[in-house]
């Protein structure tokens, strides 16, 4: 008997977007395999109750509703943790913002038994299928800044090739449960944001590599899960966990703190910037959120902001 994978979903008042995820899921060719595993955080939509009406009856896809909006990390932690205790040894962590080709999940489930890593597929633009959003991605060398790879430009030659890369974008990645009892669970104390930046910095940590398969394809219906980065909440959880992240893994030894100097002065640098960006557009709300970010931060305030 092959051995089943959970597809995770977090969902968050996401019901424009649920169907049409599980769907393509289940259009899958390794369908047979695939148990599909939503966890709700506490939507207030009626998105939970919808995928109840229409998934309840359906052994393929369970529903863990949670009692309260815990996040991301914690959402796809319960999510693996489920899938563990029944047995299941492979987890791909997907956005309920997507859609997949049908032969996404076995092309990730096969360069990961061949290479044992991590993996992340191909993620172009729901609206522009032509369009790359994130082809596997890299860190900067000093201040260890995640990039994604490909960000807006026409998908071609050069990313269909198959490789190593640095970051693992949450959006879709692929995990074992070897690589969890190695690298370990998501990091719950980031809510939202910077906690797959996290993940992949650990993962390198501990010589967990991460692999970009080309021939995996998820397109991404941009922000839909977050709302976008134009909120006060998304600029309180940018700033706060990015400066978690880097003191993370930047701090502890000598030459890592000299490091993190650099990162925070950039860090600094950056957030000054955008201060002055939303004064002239009269976002003051925005200033507020990041003011917040960085004094929780210091305050070792973490999890959803209170």
């Amino acid at each position: 008997m092959e051995e089943k994978i959970s597809v995770i979903l977090v969902n968050y008042n996401g019901k424009q977007y649920n169907d049409a995820c599980i769907d393509s899921i289940l259009k899958s060719t390794v369908a047979a395999r695939i148990q599909v595993v939503v966890v709700d955080n506490a939507s207030d939509d009626g998105s939970r109750e919808a995928i109840q009406d229409k998934w309840g009856g359906d052994a393929r896809v369970h529903v863990i509703p949670l009692e309260e909006n815990y996040g991301f990390s914690r959402a796809n932690n319960e999510g693996i943790r489920w899938s563990i205790g029944q047995g299941i040894r492979y987890f791909l962590l997907l956005n309920n913002d997507t859609e997949i080709e049908p032969d996404t999940v076995g092309q990730m489930m096969d360069y990961h038994r061949k290479t044992g890593r991590i993996v992340v597929p191909k993620i172009l633009y729901a609206d522009r299928r032509d369009t790359v959003w994130c082809a596997g991605g890299s860190f900067t060398p000093v201040i260890r800044k995640a990039v994604q790879r490909g960000l807006n430009e026409k998908d071609g030659e050069k990313y269909h090739k198959s490789g190593r890369c640095g970051f693992a974008n949450g959006c879709a990645l692929f995990l074992s449960r070897e690589i969890v009892e190695r690298a370990g669970y998501l990091d719950e104390r980031f809510f939202l944001y910077y906690e797959d930046t996290e993940y992949s910095m650990r993962a390198a940590a501990c010589g967990v590599e991460i692999g970009y398969c080309a021939d995996a394809i998820v397109y991404h219906k941009v922000n839909g899960s977050t709302g976008g980065n134009g909120k006060p909440a998304n600029a309180y959880y940018i700033t706060r966990n990015w400066l978690l992240c880097n003191s993370i893994h930047m701090r502890g030894r000598k030459y890592v703190n000299g490091r993190f100097l650099l990162f925070f002065v950039y860090f600094l640098c950056n957030r000054a910037a955008w201060f002055l960006i939303w004064m002239a557009q009269g976002k003051g709300r925005m200033c507020v959120a990041q003011a917040r970010g960085i004094r929780d931060f210091f305050m070792k305030k973490w999890g959803r902001e209170q």
